[in-house]
């Protein structure tokens, strides 16, 4: 089994994450997030308007103008960037069976993989865009050559 992110999470977790990483520094352009973070310009604007509607990033249009984190990214949570764009962290179907999960169906697994879901969720909630910025400054100084500059 994979946990993994869609595109559309990925993309905004790298959004989110170059705007913690130039916390402080003034507004973001679209063009400078993309480049910098390999994401696809056309596809940018999207991501950041959902960012936006959530109240997680700000914007002001302008030659001044571009996108900055709303809060400090020691406030931010990785969760909340996730569940923005990609929804709930839930369990969507029944493990055993494909159908609705519910209390009122409840399969043999139900609880443990709930159990699991919500540890998931919790340690999601527990990291901070600060905390990924200072883990990706180090990896970043460790090898240049990364894609994600």
């Amino acid at each position: 089994m994979r946990v993994r992110l869609g595109r559309k999470g990925d993309y905004a977790v790298r959004a989110v994450l170059d705007l913690a990483r130039h916390e402080g520094a003034g507004r973001r352009k679209t063009r400078q997030i993309a480049d910098d973070m390999a994401i696809p310009e056309s596809y940018l604007p999207q991501i950041l308007s959902e960012l936006v509607t959530a109240g997680l990033v700000t914007s002001l249009a302008g030659r001044d103008g571009g996108y900055a984190l709303a809060a400090p990214s020691a406030t931010t949570t990785l969760l909340q960037v996730i569940e923005t764009v990609e929804g709930a962290v839930d369990l969507a179907e029944c493990v055993l069976t494909g159908g609705p999960c519910s209390w009122e169906t409840e399969c043999a697994v139900h609880r443990f993989w709930s159990s699991a879901q919500d540890a998931l969720r919790d340690r999601l909630a527990e990291v901070t865009f600060a905390d990924i910025a200072q883990v990706d400054v180090v990896l970043s100084a460790a090898d240049p050559s990364r894609i994600i500059s």
